[in-house]
Formats: C-alpha cells, structure tokens, sequence
C-alpha cells in the first residue's frame, strides 16, 4: 500500500532528454563552404576558357597546332628546329594551301600560342578539378549526396577535350580552312552546359539541405516553369551564334535589320544538297539566328513581366537583371553584325552570352528556392 504525499511534499522531476531533430536539423557533413569556393574558382576558369576559345576561332588559330598529345603537348617547340617542325606540319593542311599560304614563321607563332593557350588552360582545368576532388574524397568532405554530382563535372570536362579534338581534326583534311561549323556549335555548347552546371551547383552549395527544403515551398513553379523554358532558348540561340561564328556568317551581311537590302536573302537555299545551307551558308545561318534572336527578345520580355510580379525581392531583382542584360546583349549583336565582326566586338558578344546564361541560371535558381524576406525586410 502506498503512502500519500503531502502537499507541502518537494517534488523532484527527473529530466527528459530534449527530442532529436530529423535529417535536415543533423550538423552539416561535408566542407560545403569549401567545395563552394573551389567551384567558384573552376568556374572563372571555364570562363576564361570560353573567352580564350573566343580569342582562338575569331583569330583563325585553332589549326595551327595538327596534332594531340594531351600530356606531352603540354611543352611548345623549345628550340628553332621544333618551330620548324610544327610549322611543317600545318603547311600540310588545308587552311594554310587555301588560306594563309604567304604566311612566314614568324606569323605562325603568333597563331600557334593562341592555340597552345587555349589547350594549356584545358589541362590547368583539369587539373584543378582533380585535384580538388580526390582532396576532399580522400578527406571524406564532400558533402552528403554530391560525389556524383561533382565526378559529373569531371567526366564532362574530359569529353569536352575529346570534343574538341574531334572539332579540330575536322579542318585538317579535305578542303575546308576552318572546323566544321556543327561541331564547334557542340564544342562551345558542351562548354555552356558544364559552366550552367556548376552555377547552379555554386547556388545549391550556398545554402544548407534544409534551407532549400523549406524555400521550396514558398518556390514559384510557373516562374520556374517560365525560366526554364527561357535557358532553353537561350542554350539554342548559343548554339546557332557558334554556326554563325563558324562559317564567319556574321561577316556577311551587315545591315540591320535587313539582309543585303532584304528581308529574306534571295541566296539562303543556294547550296546543294537543301539540307547543307543550315549550316554551311551564311545567309540562312545568319537569317536563323537573328529570326531567333528575336523570338528569344519576345519571349524574354513575357518572362521578365512575370518575374517582377514575384512575391519576393530577390527574385524580382533577378529577373531584372536577366531582362536587362538581354538587351544588352541585342544590342551588341546588332553593333557586332553592323561592323563586321571584329575581334573586340565578337568577343564582347561571346561573353554578353556567358553572362547573360548565367544571370538567366540565378534567376531560375531563386524563382524554385526564394530567398524569404519578412516585411522588415531581413531573411
């Protein structure tokens, strides 16, 4: 029988445990912070890798080294008789018999380092992706779920090098001066693809697994739905700018906005067999890519006034930024084709795409994982 307590009896109560958080309340694994940094510092490399490769095609340079060698070709000729030697052997391809058969030796070194440049910046990418990845496997620091991810990346990246060999070999033999123009499209789009992936990957690592779980639901699926569609056409109107840039279509036609005093060039099905004049001449090539310049300016507009609708700031602010270089990037295509392409203009082009993709990443990116603000306006 037990006895009674008295009121005025001390209870004591015996602690309970304080209750575990699930998975996303669990302490981060894996060095997010620097991974993040190391992507960050691949990511200005494939940049300058892009611009390099811009340099290289508008300078007629990517011939000039006919052979691949991808660990020995690291070292340039190193005495008179090895430039001899290489010199040589582009006399041998089509672009020096058809094209540059006055050019002296000395000319060809100029072309030749922009070339060497543009695969030693390759190996450099390699590298520090290799490294940076087998140093944060061996330490077991990669973040939870993101080996695959980032051994993605790497994986790409030695296609992208196969790539561009199989683009190079293209104008070492027949009759054509330059690399075939599809295959550059898929050299430069394969560069657009890797550099987009570790943006998005860039934002995802800049903020926690739970973080991202809980500003989804506050995520807007018709923007993101929108934005999507917007990279998409975006990522196509690349790839016919890398035709263009391909056939030196760009220096063909230079008034705006018509096409040799037309409309419609009278000569953009003058090629046999029909199918070749979509890529290989300039006056339909360059006609597609501005008909959908402007079907991208369109269709960017409709996405920009749904993106500054966004019940979030940061969001609005993207989607302003994305419209805004946009049309800065119209512009400079026009004032590019107007003056024929020049090297400075060209390449100012390039790049407009490059942050122009980038900026339409980020605000797919926060349209799918807003950035919630109170009325106060802190996080």
């Amino acid at each position: 029988m037990t006895q009674k307590r008295s009121i005025f009896e001390e209870v004591t109560e015996v602690a309970k445990p304080a209750p575990k958080g699930g998975m996303i309340d669990a302490p981060r694994r894996g060095a997010r912070g620097a991974v993040r940094v190391w992507l960050v510092a691949l990511f200005v490399l494939v940049m300058a890798m892009i611009a390099v490769g811009g340099l290289t095609r508008l300078t007629d340079s990517g011939l000039s080294i006919t052979e691949w060698k991808p660990v020995t070709g690291a070292l340039p000729p190193l005495s008179e008789t090895e430039w001899v030697d290489e010199f040589t052997k582009y006399q041998a391809t089509p672009q020096f018999q058809l094209q540059n058969h006055a050019m002296t030796l000395e000319k060809f070194k100029a072309i030749f380092w922009w070339e060497w440049g543009h695969r030693q910046l390759g190996r450099v990418i390699g590298l520090v992706w290799a490294v940076g990845f087998a140093g944060f496997a061996l330490a077991r620091r990669l973040p939870t779920g993101w080996s695959g991810r980032l051994l993605g990346l790497g994986a790409l990246g030695a296609l992208q090098g196969a790539i561009g060999w199989w683009m190079v070999s293209s104008g070492l033999t027949g009759r054509m001066v330059s690399v075939a123009s599809y295959r550059l499209a898929i050299h430069l789009g394969l560069a657009f693809a890797i550099l987009g992936l570790i943006a998005w990957y860039v934002l995802r690592l800049g903020r926690s697994e739970g973080a991202h779980l809980q500003a989804r639901r506050m995520g807007e699926a018709k923007l993101f739905g929108l934005s999507t569609g917007l990279m998409h056409f975006a990522f196509l109107q690349i790839l016919l700018g890398a035709l263009v840039a391909g056939i030196d279509a760009g220096r063909g036609y230079i008034d705006w906005p018509l096409m040799g005093g037309e409309v419609f060039p009278s000569d953009a099905f003058a090629y046999s067999p029909l199918w070749t004049n979509f890529f290989e001449n300039p006056a339909l090539v360059q006609f597609i890519h501005r008909l959908v310049g402007y079907l991208l300016a369109a269709f960017g507009v409709v996405v920009w006034l749904r993106g500054r609708r966004s019940a979030h700031p940061a969001t609005r602010r993207a989607f302003n930024m994305a419209g805004l270089m946009l049309a800065v990037q119209i512009v400079l295509g026009i004032v590019t084709v107007m003056h024929a392409a020049p090297l400075g203009l060209g390449l100012a082009h390039q790049m407009g795409a490059v942050v122009l993709w980038v900026l339409i990443i980020r605000a797919r990116y926060l349209s799918r994982y807003p950035v919630v603000q109170s009325i106060r306006g802190t996080k």
